[in-house]
């Protein structure tokens, strides 16, 4: 009876045993999966996170190669006023004083020409030559004048005297000082017509010398050697370019904003986007044509040599005076339905290796880097450090937000800190996020 009472209490201790062996396989298990399921949920964090910034930031590596063959240009931001403006299209334009024909005043057989197309030219520059007999003829009746009229005002003045004594008639005296008056008027209009032609008065010559009024660049030549000058038919055209100003059409809806003395910005439409500045001068007072647009007349401040009449403009007439960050177009680049920008690391473009800078370096195993990498060894560690290739330009990709766009600039706001000098690629962004693309493309970002 005993031997069965014991046998039933081992049972049941062995019963509980089970039960809190199988309770402790079920808790750890239980335990095991809830730090396996948080272990992952932070690992998928992270990641979240890390494409994130990935998708934000990101860097790119160019060698010196690279970076001179992609004409990349660094800058920083401008101050533009984007949207307290009046939008304008017009042309260049050149005032009549700043342009001339050429012509002559006498009929003459062309000589010789002096200039070509194109070429510059200063006033009084002789441009061609002309022939003629009329030319010697002109220059006889001047120099025979000019002796007559020396003998005449002899006798004007021995006839003055005479009368003053009443030795001889009024008469006399009067018909003397009628002959002296008559030939110093004609020598005075034979004077100012050797003047114009550009003729001498000390000898006779059949040849005249054509001038240039104005400093400026030949842009017509009508004339060919032999042949016959015409009085009145332009034969060179002389344009002083310097003196070009801009003429906008603005329409009635924005006349009353536009006022003389407001800054204007305008680029070329047919040319690079480079901006040149001017100011407003003057305001017509009447409508050209039928446009209901009023001529604005504004005078080039940065002028270029590249400015000729009649080149169309995109103008902006500043009529405020708020201005923003703003940055060329060609600058921000948008990539996965965001906007970028690439700044150039600090420290980065600047220098070249320290290999190059004859820095030495101990990697703790004994060797120096510059005797190193001059020479190919490979150190203890199985690497082989090679020879320096030059500066490296480390680009970080930024991510902004743009606003206004005028003229080819857009407003950019930094949605991630900068530095307040960081210089900014402005020209070669496209060509950096290719780079960046390919670089993924090819299993992993560059640094």
């Amino acid at each position: 009876m005993k031997n069965i009472k014991l046998k039933h209490i081992l049972y049941i201790i062995l019963g509980l045993a089970a039960v809190f062996a199988f309770d402790y396989f079920l808790l750890r298990n239980t335990i095991k999966d809830d730090a396996h399921n948080h272990e992952h949920e932070q690992e998928e964090a992270k990641k979240k996170v890390s494409g994130k910034e990935d998708a934000i930031m990101k860097e790119v590596e160019l060698n010196e190669a690279q970076f001179k063959a992609s004409s990349i240009e660094l800058g920083t931001f401008s101050m533009k006023n984007l949207s307290e403006v009046v939008n304008a299209n017009g042309y260049t334009k050149l005032p009549p004083q700043n342009q001339a024909d050429v012509s002559v005043h006498m009929t003459g057989i062309v000589k010789s020409i002096n200039v070509i197309e194109g070429q510059f030219v200063k006033k009084g520059q002789v441009l061609a030559t002309l022939e003629s007999p009329e030319f010697a003829q002109l220059q006889e009746a001047y120099l025979t004048s000019k002796s007559n009229l020396e003998f005449l005002k002899l006798e004007y003045e021995r006839q003055k005297t005479l009368s003053e004594e009443n030795v001889n008639s009024k008469k006399v005296f009067q018909r003397t000082k009628s002959d002296y008056d008559i030939e110093k008027a004609r020598l005075a209009s034979l004077d100012m017509q050797l003047s114009v032609l550009n003729l001498s008065k000390s000898s006779a010559t059949s040849v005249m010398a054509l001038t240039s009024p104005l400093s400026g660049y030949v842009t017509e030549v009508n004339v060919k050697l032999a042949s016959n000058a015409e009085v009145g038919k332009p034969l060179f055209t002389i344009v002083d370019n310097s003196k070009l100003h801009v003429d906008l059409l603005v329409y009635e809806k924005d006349l009353q904003k536009v006022k003389e003395g407001q800054n204007i910005r305008f680029v070329l439409t047919n040319q690079d986007n480079s901006e040149i500045t001017g100011k407003v001068f003057n305001v017509s007072k009447s409508f050209e044509n039928d446009t209901k647009s009023v001529a604005v007349h504004a005078e080039i401040l940065n002028p270029s040599k590249s400015l000729i009449p009649g080149m169309y403009v995109n103008a902006l007439i500043d009529v405020g005076t708020r201005q923003v960050q703003a940055l060329p177009a060609d600058a921000v680049i948008r990539a996965d339905g965001r906007e970028y920008i690439f700044v150039l690391e600090e420290g980065h473009g600047d220098t070249e290796h320290d290999e190059q800078q004859g820095h030495s370096h101990d990697d703790g195993h004994g060797h120096d880097h510059d005797h190193d990498a001059a020479e190919g060894h490979s150190h203890d560690d199985g690497h082989e450090h090679k020879e320096s290739e030059g500066t490296t330009y480390h680009f970080q990709r930024i991510e902004v937000k743009t606003g206004t766009s005028q003229l080819g600039y857009v407003q950019v706001t930094i949605l991630q800190e900068i530095e307040k000098d960081a210089k900014i690629v402005l020209k070669g962004a496209y060509y950096i996020q290719s780079h960046l693309l390919k670089s993924e493309g090819g299993g992993g970002h560059e640094h």
